[in-house]
């Protein structure tokens, strides 16, 4: 198969944006979205023959896309078994939400001094996409917005390596909401991120701090040892990819 071909041209699930890019950059991110929506279970198989079949690519290209999660800590490579979605022990999941917060209030401190006025406008509008999509019952991008808001705001720090620690951290802290998650109902607070967007707009660094280490705190408390509840149907993950076939919607999982 061709791997120089065009970026895959598929039709993505109503309200989500085209992907660009190289191959292996769309099936990157089409898999990463999944993740970091909460279809795709922690240990679910990753088989290249059935990703090659879905997305319309060589298993080349689906191999470098895998290689790319693996890095990021949310797939896990093994020999000659291939690759499965993470899934994190209790212990690994306390260490990876420790590290978190270390990373949002370093990027929280920095967002409070470096924000501009059209990222704060960025952010409040996020917060409202976010809010009309759970109120709409669109869970998987109401939780890939709240997931998102985080990235922004990150962004808006200024610092790019922090920017690279935090995707790795939303994804995996994604995973673990997945099989730790008390009550699969909730979702992380728009009114908590409201607050932490009025403290930065107002520069006040100890009160913004303050509020996003209470919202992690939140975050923490709702986990405990509950089962998976996202997908390890692959087809059925990515069915919004395959021609002819209906919009599937699973809004089983909890979110961050």
């Amino acid at each position: 198969m061709n791997e120089q071909l065009q970026p895959l041209k598929k039709q993505t699930r109503e309200g989500k944006t085209v992907r660009s890019g190289t191959q292996d950059d769309v099936v990157y991110a089409h898999i990463f979205d999944a993740i970091l929506e909460q279809r795709l279970a922690p240990g679910t198989k990753l088989s290249e023959e059935a990703l090659g079949e879905i997305f319309g690519v060589s298993r080349t290209i689906i191999r470098r896309a895998l290689s790319r999660l693996a890095h990021e800590g949310v797939v896990l490579l093994r020999p000659n078994r291939g690759a499965v979605v993470a899934s994190p022990g209790a212990e690994e999941a306390r260490q990876i939400f420790y590290v978190r917060r270390m990373i949002e209030r370093a990027i929280t401190e920095l967002a409070c001094k470096n924000a501009k006025p059209e990222q704060i406008a960025a952010l409040r509008q996020m917060v409202i996409d976010e809010r009309e999509c759970f109120a709409r019952g669109d869970r998987g991008m109401g939780i890939r917005l709240s997931g998102e808001f985080h990235l922004k705001l990150a962004e808006a720090a200024g610092n790019l390596t922090l920017l690279g620690f935090l995707r790795s951290l939303i994804s995996q802290t994604s995973l673990i909401i997945a099989l730790y998650e008390s009550n699969s109902r909730t979702h992380c607070s728009d009114a908590e991120h409201d607050q932490v967007i009025d403290a930065i707009e107002a520069g006040n660094v100890e009160v913004a701090v303050d509020l996003m280490m209470r919202h992690m705190d939140s975050v923490d408390a709702k986990l405990n040892l509950d089962g998976e509840t996202a997908s390890d149907d692959l087809h059925a993950v990515f069915s919004h990819l395959l021609p002819g076939t209906k919009k599937k919607a699973p809004r089983n999982a909890a979110s961050r």
